[in-house]
């Protein structure tokens, strides 16, 4: 008897332990992100429907493109046979005799016709034209007609804008800062620091506080400035060790506290509040950056390879993955992501569980 009573006693100790450890020791799992394909829609001669109220993001295949929703719905399509501009907002169909353009809203209403002879190009819903020779360019007004120029003698060579401001690099390594609504130079700056200074990549923060380039040949070196009543103080610069010689992409995360920009084989990313730089291998160049709420994702093109980086906010590498295409692109809305290839674009919903 007392031997059962011991084994008894044994038993409920052991229980009581393991709870305790259960309760103590143990960790949930840790939660993941998941790819769930959603939908995947052709876009070869496709079926247009009225979508109503969901917003509207354009896709550009090969010599294809128009407006879809997060429904699957194709809501305009245009085939074109030279070039195309096309944001969200607007497209037009253009030549090398670009003149006297028309252009469209993204439901194919005819907005005006575009002012400046040149190759226009939008961004969101700005409407910007390069003129003829590659040093001039011009912003205009909603219905085409012009609202302001700058004008040079030196080559452009890189080129971005936000709602409030344009930045502009030159091939003699000036960089100039516009304002949006009049055309008044801001600022001017000139990073150097290496030979052949070329600016091959701007980017502007939203805000306006802070911008970011790429520069030179030899000593190629990517410096972020922090701008000051009109004038840029250097607060980082990192001299690449392996460099391009084509235009770079540079990218302001949405909320202006990082910066994200592409060199030979990386990735960099630089946090401007914690003063820290995290690189990523990436084996192609970056063709475009889109972002999420908690996700930054990243499409590379070599040839016809593109490789997707997904890349966490906390600078971390999350996967990639790759495929084969003759054209691609990528978007993002809300907890979605888009790939377009080819003829189609998919949807596939991402969620951490």
């Amino acid at each position: 008897m007392k031997t059962k009573k011991r084994i008894s006693i044994y038993i409920a100790i052991s229980i009581i332990f393991t709870i305790i450890y259960l309760l103590f020791a143990a960790k949930p799992l840790a939660h993941e992100y998941q790819f769930i394909p959603q939908w995947k829609i052709s876009t070869l001669t496709p079926v247009t429907k009225n979508a109503g109220d969901y917003e509207k993001m354009y896709f550009k295949l090969g010599q294809t493109a128009g407006y879809f929703t997060e429904t699957g719905d194709i809501t305009h399509y245009n085939t074109f046979s030279s070039k195309i501009a096309i944001s969200d907002y607007y497209y037009s169909n253009y030549a090398s005799d670009a003149k006297n353009l028309p252009f469209f809203d993204n439901q194919g209403k005819k907005l005006g016709t575009i002012e400046p002879a040149g190759y226009p190009f939008f961004i969101e819903n700005q409407i910007y034209v390069f003129l003829p020779g590659g040093c001039n360019f011009a912003k205009c007004n909603n219905d085409g007609s012009l609202n302001w120029k700058s004008q040079s003698t030196i080559p452009i060579t890189a080129f971005n804008s936000n709602e409030n401001f344009c930045i502009v690099g030159y091939a003699d390594g000036t960089i100039k800062v516009f304002n949006t609504n009049d055309g008044t130079c801001v600022m001017q700056n000139f990073p150097g620091g290496n030979e052949r200074p070329v600016i091959l990549g701007v980017a502007i923060s939203d805000d306006g506080n802070y911008m970011a380039s790429i520069s030179g040949h030899n000593k190629q070196r990517f410096v972020l400035a922090k701008i000051v009543n009109n004038k840029p103080k250097i607060i980082h610069h990192k001299f690449l060790n392996e460099e391009i010689y084509s235009q770079i992409l540079i990218k302001f995360s949405d909320n202006n506290n990082s910066v994200l920009y592409n060199y030979n084989n990386n990735i960099g990313i630089y946090n401007i509040s914690k003063d820290t730089t995290t690189t990523i291998p990436a084996k192609n160049k970056l063709i475009s950056i889109e972002e999420a709420d908690s996700i930054i994702y990243a499409l590379g093109k070599e040839k016809n390879n593109y490789t997707v980086y997904v890349i966490e906010k906390t600078n971390t590498l999350i996967g990639t993955f790759s495929f084969n295409a003759d054209k691609a692109f990528i978007k993002t809305n809300k907890d979605y992501l888009y790939i377009g290839k080819d003829n189609s674009i998919s949807q596939i919903l991402v969620t951490k569980k």
